[in-house]
Order: structure tokens, then C-alpha cells, then sequence
């Protein structure tokens, strides 16, 4: 069975999208794209690379695809360690309206129909470890549904007010994480390694 691990880049109101520019994700009238600009910088480039070049497959949400494959296949430089592992490794993308044909970029797999019964499918029989990145909607779903095992958070000091947000109101049973690793970027990123733990427990604070 595969383990199923999540990379978020998140600011501190939650919000995930369009952390790479403005004109990454100007759905439903985000004007906010480019968030992260500020704050890229050695430490967050050698944490993003490490952890992606553990991968042995990527799992996205449907937006995220066509944003991911609108770009990367471009990078041809070899010396592109990010581009190197998106290019050549298994994707799998989770969508009810995208086609084969729109699915083309090289080692793509369509998940469709259920996204919670696709992707347990998919754990059950994958093995290593595949990744999620970005995919906002489909992230907060797996996680409500216990299916994600670790979550990358990755929170950048700064405040939107508006967009679309891991952590929403969702359907599925509370749980608990156990905090395995942290570390502070110099640009005051912090980034937190979070393992599930079981289900989330209840008590009154003193007693």
C-alpha cells in the first residue's frame, strides 16, 4: 500500500491558491496570486526539492494539473531538479470532466468518478510514496476522509482575506496529528511535518 503525503503552501488565513503568481489562478476573482514571491528563498527551495524528489508518484486535483502541465513540460533545462521529478514521474490526476486527451502530459493517469473511493483505490494499489501538491479542494477532501497520512504545511507570514482554503468545512471524523519535524525558513516560512495519528480526542482543560 502506498503512503499518500500532502505538500500545502498556506498563508496564515489557510489560504492555498496561486501562491506562484497572479495570473496562476484568477478563479472566482482572486486578486491576490503571487503571495509566496516574497518569501522564496534557499531554505524553501532545498525543503520543496528534498521532499519532491522522495516521490514516487504525484497526485493532483484537476486545476492543479492544468497548471502544473501548462508549465513544467516546458522546462526542458536537465539541471531543473523540480523538473526533473514532475516530468518523469507517474501522475495521476483526479477529475470527473477532463478526458484522455486532455490528460497528455507524459506518465499521466485519469482518476475518475468518486474522488475518495478513486484515490483509496489508488493506495491500495500503489506502492512508495505519492504526493499531493496544491490541489486545494481535493487535499481538504482526502484529509477529511483519512486518507492522507502526512501533511507538509508550509505557512508564509502574510494574510489574504480572500481565496480558496485547505481547511474548510468538510464532512469526516476529526483526528489528530502528531508534529514530527519543524523548521523556520529565513524569510519566516514555518514548516511543519504532521503525521496522522488516529482519531482526534476530546477532555475539559485542568481536569
Amino acid at each position: 500500500m502506498a503512503t499518500l503525503t500532502l505538500n500545502a503552501f498556506l498563508t496564515l488565513d489557510g489560504v492555498m491558491q496561486a501562491p506562484g503568481g497572479p495570473e496562476e489562478d484568477p478563479s472566482d476573482g482572486f486578486t491576490s496570486g503571487g503571495w509566496q514571491a516574497p518569501y522564496v528563498d534557499e531554505d524553501l527551495i532545498r525543503f520543496v526539492t528534498g521532499y519532491l524528489e522522495r516521490a514516487d508518484g504525484i497526485l493532483l486535483g484537476r486545476r492543479t494539473y492544468e497548471i502544473f502541465a501548462g508549465f513544467w513540460p516546458k522546462v526542458t533545462d536537465e539541471g531543473d531538479r523540480i523538473a526533473s521529478v514532475l516530468n518523469s514521474r507517474p501522475k495521476y490526476v483526479v477529475s470527473s470532466t477532463l478526458t484522455s486527451g486532455d490528460a497528455d502530459w507524459k506518465e499521466t493517469t485519469l482518476l475518475g468518478g468518486d474522488a475518495v473511493a478513486a484515490v483509496t483505490r489508488l493506495k491500495e494499489q500503489a506502492a512508495g510514496e505519492i504526493q499531493v501538491h496544491g490541489s486545494t479542494r481535493l487535499a481538504g477532501t482526502l484529509i477529511a476522509h483519512g486518507l492522507l497520512d502526512e501533511l507538509n504545511l508550509l505557512v508564509h507570514p502574510v494574510y489574504l482575506g480572500q481565496g480558496r482554503r485547505l481547511f474548510q468545512d468538510r464532512v469526516g471524523a476529526p483526528a489528530a496529528y502528531t508534529l514530527t519535524e519543524h523548521s523556520t525558513t529565513a524569510t519566516g516560512v514555518s514548516v511543519g511535518t504532521y503525521r496522522l495519528s488516529g482519531p482526534a480526542r476530546f477532555g475539559t482543560v485542568g481536569e
